[in-house]
């Protein structure tokens, strides 16, 4: 180990003389790393990718090229899970666990020998809770969003979910569309992973991110299957190393200033009312 290396968070935990430190680089070790890993910043990579919220979908292919740009800047890229809040599944509602989920968040990152941290979230209350943790742990941050699912089509129309499955099924309920158009319809709605591309609250909170300072220009608009979208991740992923070289915090960034630029880029987009209450 380096002695500047004792300085820094995760040095704490790998460069210690006893038994800790000993069990700390036994066990990481035994993951296939050595000592010039441990010597770099850990940078982890909080992951809310699950098969039960298609939004966050793309987040294990995302993480990855985090990781490629974590490994480019000199960093040590570690991965962990936090929970994830899919709005389709979740009951009685997601806002239940919002609070839940931002402080398996923060705690996560306390606990751990990170010295930063990259967020990958997506859906409605992901995105939010993420952001919560990450500002009550005061550790350096971005947010890196899934990105958009992509447009939904049925034959000349352009369909929205989920605001259009909404519409859709009240015309199914009252007679004016048929079976066979509503099934047809099922199956070109949601045509890839990503969050609704409607403004509702996952589009609204990803934008919000930009203009609070927490996430690089095109988090809230680069559709979740575009290769610019794992650019985008990868350069986070070499930010985050400088954030942390830095020593700039999201108590740095997450300004009164910061916020009135998200309250006016919200009323700009006429975004979500939802995220006053996040």
């Amino acid at each position: 180990m380096t002695d500047d290396h004792i300085t820094t968070r995760s040095g704490a935990f790998f460069a210690e003389e006893g038994v800790a430190g000993f069990t700390h680089r036994a066990f990481t070790k035994a993951m296939g790393f050595d000592d010039t890993d441990m010597a770099r910043p850990v940078i982890g990579i909080c992951n809310t990718w699950s098969e039960l919220n298609n939004c966050n979908g793309n987040l294990r292919q995302l993480a990855e090229a985090v990781k490629r740009g974590v490994w480019q800047a000199g960093g040590f890229p570690l991965e962990f899970p936090t929970i994830s809040l899919g709005e389709i599944f979740l009951s009685p509602t997601s806002m239940l666990y919002r609070n839940l989920a931002a402080m398996d968040t923060e705690e996560m990152i306390r606990a751990q020998p990170i010295d930063g941290v990259v967020l990958l979230a997506s859906c409605d209350k992901t995105t939010p809770a993420a952001l919560m943790g990450a500002a009550s742990a005061d550790l350096p941050a971005i947010m890196v969003s899934g990105g958009p699912m992509l447009n939904g089509h049925y034959k000349d129309q352009v369909l929205g979910a989920c605001t259009d499955c909404r519409r859709l099924t009240t015309e199914f309920q009252a007679g004016t569309l048929d079976q066979e158009t509503y099934a047809e319809i099922e199956d070109g709605i949601v045509r890839s992973a990503g969050h609704c591309m409607v403004m509702g609250t996952a589009s609204t909170m990803n934008s919000l991110t930009e203009a609070l300072g927490i996430a690089l220009p095109g988090n809230g608009a680069i559709p979740a299957p575009d290769a610019r979208r794992q650019r985008l991740a990868a350069e986070a992923g070499r930010r985050i190393v400088s954030l942390v070289r830095e020593g700039a915090r999201p108590s740095h960034i997450l300004t009164r200033e910061a916020f009135e630029n998200a309250i006016t880029l919200l009323s700009a987009l006429g975004g979500s009312t939802n995220a006053v209450v996040h």
